[in-house]
């Protein structure tokens, strides 16, 4: 997650928080909706942390991330980003 001063958000998000998942910054802009799974931990502006991602609307997110090996949440505004590790 950015840092809240970087762009990030101004607060933790919380389990059950549900962001598109992009592969690139650049328009016209693609995304997959995705739970990150933080079980029972938020996590906050600034924090990095390994977490799994479920993709709601099936297996072409997760396809993209993984061809992509780095992709970016959206909430408005890019707030964080990932690499894929497995």
């Amino acid at each position: 997650m950015y840092e809240t001063d970087a762009g990030g958000r101004k607060g933790p998000a919380l389990p059950g928080w549900v962001c598109p998942v992009m592969i690139s910054k650049d328009q016209p802009l693609e995304g997959w909706d995705a739970f990150l799974l933080l079980r029972d931990q938020p996590i906050s502006p600034g924090e990095c942390r390994r977490i799994g991602i479920h993709f709601v609307f099936g297996e072409a997110g997760a396809t993209a991330a993984r061809e992509a090996g780095k992709f970016y949440l959206w909430e408005g505004g890019f707030v964080g980003e990932g690499i894929v590790v497995a």
